[in-house]
């Protein structure tokens, strides 16, 4: 299985040109200077959105690894508050998910883009279903991608479900990076509990191990962190009955259970489910041959 993911891996960067580059400004948003990267537009094309999942990092998580896309539409980007090159907030240690949620319609609305359709991945994808129940009208189409689930039940037992995916010296790193987490009030735990757990999220850990995130901290993501942590969420209510037309991916092997698409599902009358086999977290990196077809013919539809 690890020489086939990285095999699958090394011919996905062969089949597909190189990633354009990033055009980056400075947009005031909500107060804010926020860091916005797009790719070439394309005429006739509505401009996709993406948004980052692992809450302390920024843009540079989904690219260049979603570039393919960039081939038939805009992709526009940006660092969530606080993170990457975006301001922090003021009162940050008060930060919410609900402000990072807010921010993307008055993103569009500073960037003049009447519409667009929006992707949002891990973590990402709840900021994304919040944000689009908030901007319905400026909203085409909506993909997640391993999206978190709609309430915190999804942290019942999710370490438990790392453990059994990691070796010995693994498992020992996660244990001391959940005690330091859970002990102190430190911004670098939760960068260094991020690598820790990283290769669980693959269904191939090699290759988790192969594609190790970059070490990132972030006050605002980590307090957006500690508070879902401790406190967990609900976010039921504010999403349901949303009727845009919504394409919920979700890798077979997520260490993010699958079902948590099923609940979307549940409370989005335009939604389907499509699982992606032999996939993990991160199935534009794992199967691609799959993922990338799925997502440009639903985009692709009127």
């Amino acid at each position: 299985m690890t020489t086939d993911a990285r095999a699958r891996f090394a011919a996905m960067r062969r089949a597909y040109p190189p990633p354009p580059a990033l055009a980056g400004a400075t947009v005031r948003v909500r107060g804010l200077d926020f860091a916005v990267f797009r790719s070439p537009a394309v005429a006739g094309a509505t401009p996709l959105l993406c948004i980052n999942g692992g809450v302390v990092y920024d843009h540079r998580l989904l690219w260049p690894a979603l570039s393919p896309l960039a081939a038939a539409r805009q992709l526009v980007f940006y660092d969530q508050r606080g993170r990457g090159k975006s301001a922090p907030p003021p009162g940050v240690r008060g930060a919410r998910v609900e402000h990072d949620a807010l921010d993307v319609g008055a993103l569009r609305e500073a960037l003049g883009i009447a519409r667009w359709d929006v992707l949002g991945h891990s973590w990402g994808g709840g900021v994304a279903l919040l944000a689009v129940a908030d901007d319905r009208a400026g909203t085409r189409r909506l993909v997640t991608v391993d999206a978190v689930g709609p309430t915190s039940a999804w942290r019942d037992g999710f370490e438990a479900r790392a453990f059994t995916r990691l070796d010995a010296a693994q498992r020992t790193r996660l244990e001391q990076a959940i005690v330091a987490l859970e002990r102190d009030d430190n911004v670098a735990a939760l960068s260094e509990y991020n690598r820790a757990i990283y290769p669980a999220w693959f269904a191939d850990p090699a290759l988790g191990a192969l594609l190790q995130p970059p070490r990132a901290t972030s006050v605002t993501g980590y307090a957006v962190h500690r508070r879902m942590r401790t406190d967990g969420y609900d976010w039921r209510d504010h999403v349901r009955g949303l009727d845009l037309p919504v394409l919920l991916v979700h890798g077979e092997q997520d260490l993010l259970p699958p079902s948590v698409a099923d609940e979307w599902a549940a409370l989005l009358p335009a939604a389907r489910v499509a699982r992606i086999a032999d996939a993990g977290h991160n199935p534009f990196w794992e199967q691609p041959g799959a993922f990338f077809p799925l997502v440009e013919s639903f985009l692709a539809s009127p």
